[in-house]
């Protein structure tokens, strides 16, 4: 389910713009808009931030990092936004897809943003505890490999303190529920302020 793709230009010229580029974690799936990531992202950075800072929703559910980086320049439109975050590769783990294809999928989104200066932060993911530890090694590197590679904001996990906690997630065990995003968002909090004083050195 497509939650948005392209983003008109914003009538406040002086708003940082950050899109959430990711899957159905980012998308909000089986949640309210007002409770679902980009919701609470945008409720914390209206508290949180003296400049405005617009977090727009560029999630798809199901997307892979092929996915991702097929719509990439499709979704960003003709204006670049200030700021991307991007949260992709959990399904990759989900379906087993081999981790160099993630690997190559993932280069290709930041060195599209990177090669256009928008500054990126990384939302690293896990495997599946059983999909065996060769699979788990050879996935899980990708992440911090690629962080290095562009000196992007780095996140390890995206659902630090959140995966596997059966109160934080809905019915299906994958998705965080409403509760499960505010820890999502406590968690991610220090990598956006550090995103956005990275927008701000290079005004």
């Amino acid at each position: 389910m497509l939650i948005l793709c392209a983003f008109p230009a914003q009538a406040d010229g002086d708003a940082h713009r950050v899109v959430v580029f990711g899957d159905s974690l980012a998308a909000g799936y089986g949640l309210l808009p007002a409770e679902g990531f980009t919701g609470q992202l945008q409720a914390w950075a209206d508290e949180e931030f003296d400049k405005t800072v617009r977090i727009e929703n560029a999630g798809v559910s199901g997307d892979t990092t092929a996915g991702g980086l097929a719509r990439l320049d499709w979704t960003l439109g003709g204006e670049l936004p200030d700021a991307v975050i991007v949260e992709l590769g959990g399904n990759d783990a989900l379906r087993g897809i081999d981790p160099e294809e993630t690997m190559a999928n993932l280069d290709g989104i930041l060195s599209r943003l990177i090669e256009k200066d928008v500054p990126v932060m990384l939302a690293g993911m896990l495997a599946p505890r059983n999909m065996g530890a060769d699979y788990i090694e050879a996935f899980e590197a990708v992440y911090p490999a690629l962080a290095e590679k562009y000196d992007v904001v780095y996140l390890p996990f995206f659902l630090e303190g959140v995966a596997g906690v059966r109160a934080l997630n809905q019915d299906d065990g994958i998705h965080p529920n409403a509760d499960g995003i505010a820890k999502v968002v406590e968690h991610v909090a220090p990598s956006v302020r550090a995103l956005v004083a990275r927008i701000d050195a290079e005004e």
